[in-house]
């Protein structure tokens, strides 16, 4: 009979971590030895892969509950440093979004569409442990029959502050161009004219759902780092679309699957949740997030070795394709290219311009490697896997 192939479950690697006995490498230190060893014995040599990725996530934002008032309030309208919250939850839930701005922005008063600062400042300013002015109006009821709240808090303050983003951590992502004649400006930064500059968006190599193509090990109730806390996958993310096209090693070759995570407010870092301000286009929140990949066999070995160089991404027009909803791609182009500082395009060298982190990626991936090894990080069973498909190669 042949002889079965290596295989293990996530129970098994976890008593090896609790013995502090597993082998744990970055993503970026996997393609090495899988391109030295090959997948087989590689899984064997490996326990847990772990990645990271550090950008702008616009889906992101966080439930907060203030705390009940005397007398009681049943908040209708709800400002946190002059960004507007969403207060249609309960008494004193509200949800604040990443990307919503002061309503009053100094900034668009002078440019107009330009914000300086929004709920991404918010989530970090709270997390840095600030004081961050509430205002909250209500209508009055006669159970919560007062009318306004004004005060200052900071997060110890609050009772409850759960950053939960609905779509971070794409699985792969668009090569930006501008083939205008004027400099436009987008969520992928700013784009020069005539394709002056490409700018790119994921951490390649790094990033975790990179590793894990077909969802094999992130799912529902999968832990990973979240800014700098320890959080968990609540399920796929919004526009989660696995039918991408796929490349080798099941690498998609656009915008694919996303995830929704969630993560205590209270026990992040603000270097890990920063608040950004994207000229031209608005606010936004830079997230970092890592998540551990357990070697099962050696498939998984052979997807975590995945390199830049076999990662591929469309390159589109930010300029005119994409407002129109009709981007189509213009070519493709590896991270290993886009990382190197330039790309060929239309025959010219063109500058490569990276929205994303890599160095903060990797630093994310050596802390989570740091956890694991030291005990204080089990990796999970998901209790519901992300809509996949199967395996074409």
């Amino acid at each position: 009979m042949p002889k079965a192939s290596f295989s293990r479950t996530i129970e098994e690697i976890n008593k090896k971590i609790r013995a502090g006995k597993a082998v744990v490498v970055t993503a970026e230190q996997m393609g090495e030895i899988v391109k030295k060893s090959g997948p087989e014995k590689a899984a064997k040599e490996v326990d847990v892969v772990t990645t990271g990725t550090f950008s702008p996530m616009c889906s992101s934002g966080a439930f907060i509950n203030f705390g009940h008032s005397k007398p009681t309030t049943k908040a209708s309208k709800v400002w946190l440093n002059g960004v507007p919250a969403y207060a249609g939850l309960a008494a004193v839930d509200i949800y604040i979004g990443a990307t919503e701005p002061t309503e009053d922005d100094p900034l668009n008063r002078v440019h107009p569409g330009q914000f300086k600062y929004g709920g991404g400042h918010v989530i970090q300013d709270l997390v840095a442990g600030k004081k961050v002015e509430l205002l909250a109006t209500a209508y009055g009821t006669d159970c919560y029959p007062n009318r306004e709240i004004k005060k200052k808090v900071t997060i110890s303050d609050l009772p409850y502050a759960m950053l939960f983003n609905p779509r971070n951590a794409y699985q792969n992502y668009n090569c930006a161009v501008n083939l205008t004649n004027k400099t436009i400006y987008t969520y992928m930064g700013v784009l020069k004219p005539h394709a002056g500059n490409a700018n790119f968006a994921t951490a390649g190599q790094l990033s975790p759902l990179l590793n894990d193509p077909y969802y094999r090990a992130i799912g529902l109730g999968t832990r990973i780092f979240i800014g700098g806390a320890k959080g968990h996958v609540v399920g796929p993310g919004t526009q989660h679309n696995p039918r991408a096209a796929r490349g080798p090693n099941g690498v998609p070759l656009s915008p694919a699957g996303t995830i929704m995570v969630m993560g205590d407010m209270k026990a992040m870092d603000p270097r890990w949740v920063a608040g950004v301000s994207m000229l031209g286009y608005g606010c936004s929140l830079a997230v970092g997030i890592g998540i551990p990949i357990p070697v099962l066999d050696a498939d998984m070995a052979r997807f975590t070795g995945v390199t830049d160089e076999e990662i591929f991404t469309q390159i589109i027009d930010y300029g005119g394709d994409y407002p129109k909803g009709q981007a189509h791609s213009l070519g493709k182009v590896s991270y290993a290219e886009l990382k190197s500082g330039s790309i060929k395009f239309n025959g010219s060298d063109v500058p490569t311009v990276p929205v994303s982190s890599y160095v903060r990626a990797l630093e994310i991936a050596n802390i989570l490697k740091g956890w694991i090894e030291r005990g204080e990080f089990l990796l999970t069973q998901p209790v519901e896997g992300l809509p996949s498909v199967e395996r074409a190669e």
